[in-house]
């Protein structure tokens, strides 16, 4: 479902801004409510989404250093986050507005919930962080990210080089707290170009093909901290930096599917401490 839902945003994104453009010769403030209604609108229907204050915290740089790698955390509070079930996160001008959604597992713990990954910025634009609680309400909080160009920035790595690596996983997990097992943090690292489709080869100046990580899933201790459905706003190298529910000591387990229906799969070392 979630994936019906990332396809239709890049659509339903996508003819927003066009139609915009066709419409006027420059942008406006409220362009983006705009695309925002068409895209909740794929994504909850005629759902109330709610004020997010104090329940979604989102911290995002005003103006990014570099638009392919805006880093962006989410931290849910304890009381809260334990009655949330997924979270998606929407960046109104890109191309494929929903970066991603994930779908929390009993691993995912009762703590404060903290996710953090990098993202693409095509645009000055809203991000939005949307909560959904296991009763099927909607919390969302916003911030405005000056960013321009992350989308089509070129490629850290030649495409040859990068090919070499691709699916390299490193996954660590460490104590956060020894005596809180609703506390512990860990890290997710994917070798993978996650071509947006918007990118030009230097040397053939060809456009290089749409290539992403879509799907992650985290498991440890044979439950699940979390599953993704992701597009193409997700930086070069996936990386998430996460809280779950376990002991370090047990093996984290991480399977990655791409685009092209390619699956890689890691784990973290055992019996850290």
């Amino acid at each position: 479902m979630q994936s019906k839902f990332i396809r239709a945003s890049v659509v339903a994104g996508a003819a927003a801004i066009l139609g915009l453009m066709s419409a006027q010769p420059s942008a406006r403030a409220d362009d983006t409510a705009v695309i925002w209604d068409s895209v909740r609108t794929d994504l909850f229907g005629t759902r109330d989404v709610a004020d997010g204050a104090g329940k979604v915290m989102l911290e995002a740089p005003y103006r990014a250093e570099d638009a392919s790698t805006v880093p962006l955390t989410v931290r849910l509070p304890a009381e809260f986050a334990k009655d949330v079930k997924s979270l998606t996160l929407v960046i109104d001008k890109n191309p494929s507005p929903v970066v991603a959604s994930f779908a929390y597992g009993d691993a995912a713990g009762t703590g404060e919930r903290v996710l953090a990954t990098r993202v693409r910025i095509d645009q000055y634009s809203n991000v939005r962080a949307i909560a959904e609680t296991n009763d099927g309400k909607l919390f969302m909080t916003m911030k405005f990210v000056k960013a321009s160009g992350g989308c089509s920035a070129p490629a850290g790595k030649d495409p040859e080089e990068a090919a070499k690596t691709m699916g390299k996983m490193k996954v660590m997990t460490a104590f956060k707290d020894p005596e809180d097992a609703k506390a512990q943090e860990a890290q997710v690292m994917i070798r993978h170009p996650n071509s947006s489709g918007m990118q030009m080869d230097q040397l053939t100046g060809l456009y290089i093909p749409t290539h992403f990580v879509d799907k992650v899933a985290v498991k440890t201790g044979g439950k699940t901290v979390f599953t993704m459905t992701g597009g193409i706003s997700i930086s070069e190298n996936p990386n998430f930096r996460f809280t779950y529910q376990g002991s370090p000591a047990d093996v984290m387990s991480v399977e990655a599917e791409d685009s092209k229906g390619n699956v890689f799969k890691g784990n973290s070392a055992p019996n850290q401490s």
